[in-house]
């Protein structure tokens, strides 16, 4: 084989539509812009969110409270999936990933107070929720916040 011999794979290369070009190709005088208006111009159109010089929608809802660009979102776990594991086990992030609880873990996990908890484990994570913490701890466990 040749490098001249090579051609791309088939239906992999489109032919582009030649704008312009008479109108028996479809695609000719005002090449598909319609008449005049600024979007028929070249270099004509409006920025994303521009409505015309109405105060835009971003502009005109209030803003509220504080969105904290740097925060990490934790995954959540509800303490009813603490059942799945042995009396006396130690659960973490990795044994959450490898039981199936979890499908990835970047940041950190919360444990939230959803359901029960009947057995005694000891619990490393980011973050409890009050309810959780409390529940773990009924049925003699242990918080540990990593």
């Amino acid at each position: 084989m040749y490098i001249n011999e090579l051609s791309p794979v088939e239906g992999s290369t489109h032919v582009s539509k030649r704008k312009g070009r008479g109108h028996a190709t479809g695609n000719g005088k005002t090449a598909g812009r319609g008449h005049k208006g600024q979007k028929a111009r070249s270099g004509g159109g409006v920025r994303i969110g521009f409505e015309g010089g109405q105060m835009p929608l971003a502009r005109r809802i209030p803003k509220r409270g504080f969105n904290n660009i740097f925060a990490k979102p934790l995954e959540a776990v509800n303490v009813s999936a603490l059942n799945r594991f042995e009396d006396g086990a130690v659960v973490d992030a990795q044994a959450l990933l490898t039981a199936g609880i979890l499908s990835k873990c970047e940041y950190g996990v919360k444990f939230l107070g959803n359901g029960e908890v009947s057995k005694k484990l000891t619990v490393k994570a980011s973050a409890f929720s009050e309810s959780a913490k409390a529940k773990i701890e009924a049925a003699g466990g242990k918080v540990e916040v990593v």
